[in-house]
């Protein structure tokens, strides 16, 4: 099964890729975690990538794609995998095309995660990050053992400039704006398929699954 998750900011994307990935025993790839990784290991990418990052830009189509590339030419993605933040670009899905079909490969769907603004500024407008580690709660659903502390390190837990409100609804229409096209591709090739992502993860990932059962038995 190879599926594309799309989905935005308080979607959870990321969750339900990983839940998807682990109910078809698949690979979650996940083109922010991949970032982390290399710059993390210090790769030539990741020194690529990083400088991006730092200055707040988009890593463009060509080490995006060298690096989802890569990673698919893994054994552990010959059955398939879940693809978490990648195509987001134009370029990028025109390169994933050309890449799966010299692969002998196809694309089995494209999940769409639906949310409202509503729900979106709730679930990211409590998320908290911590500026040392990294790790990420939520104060709803995943709190810190100690108010506004860290678990892994004991630092104080910061809620992130593009997390608040007014950023939150920018973020959203630029989402919309940049996926609009990529979803009309999918959708007119029959592969996109549209789950309300309002509820809860269990929810979610019940219509997640029966959306890919319906298309896929067809």
């Amino acid at each position: 099964m190879r599926i594309i998750v799309f989905g935005p900011p308080g979607s959870g994307k990321g969750t339900h890729s990983a839940i998807l990935a682990n109910t078809y025993g698949i690979p979650h790839v996940s083109t922010g975690d991949m970032f982390r990784e290399h710059v993390a290991k210090c790769t030539k990418l990741g020194m690529e990538v990083e400088g991006y990052l730092r200055a707040g830009k988009y890593v463009p189509n060509d080490i995006v794609n060298r690096m989802v590339f890569e990673r698919l030419d893994a054994d552990d993605c010959k059955m398939g995998f879940v693809l978490d933040g990648y195509p987001r670009t134009w370029g990028q899905l025109i390169a994933l095309d050309e890449e799966i079909k010299r692969r002998g490969w196809k694309i089995d769907a494209v999940v769409n995660l639906r949310v409202s603004e509503e729900v979106m500024i709730k679930r990211l407008s409590a998320r908290r990050v911590c500026p040392k580690c990294n790790a990420i709660y939520h104060l709803i659903n995943m709190p810190p053992k100690v108010d506004e502390i860290c678990d892994v390190c004991g630092t104080a837990i910061i809620q992130r400039e593009d997390d608040k409100p007014e950023v939150i609804k920018m973020r959203l229409k630029v989402y919309e704006e940049e996926s609009s096209s990529l979803l009309k591709y999918y959708r007119e090739r029959g592969l996109a398929v549209d789950v309300n992502a309002d509820g809860t993860v269990e929810e979610v990932a019940m219509g997640i699954k029966k959306a890919i059962e319906e298309l896929t038995s067809h």
